[in-house]
């Protein structure tokens, strides 16, 4: 059977997230789509495709949501020490 467009894209998204530690936004700007596509094909769809796959990503996902503050708090510091 062959595989679908958007289920090639939930895999491709996977290994992207899972190889570079990436974000849902960086993984959205990579591939073109919304935040809310890539968090509905890793959360949803992923997780009825391969199981295994999602428990992965979802260890990458949820170490980047404990480190979002310290990411938002060193942003706001270069803010306001006028670096880019």
């Amino acid at each position: 059977m062959a595989k679908t467009y958007i289920e090639e894209r939930v895999f491709e998204l996977a290994h992207y997230v899972i190889e570079n530690k990436s974000t849902v936004r960086e993984a959205a700007k990579k591939f073109y789509i919304s935040k809310s596509t890539v968090h509905k094909d890793i959360v949803e769809r992923l997780q009825a495709f391969d199981k295994d796959l999602y428990l992965e990503v979802k260890q990458v996902l949820d170490e980047n949501k404990a480190e979002r503050h310290l990411r938002g708090g060193m942003a706001t510091r270069k803010k306001y020490l006028g670096e880019k």
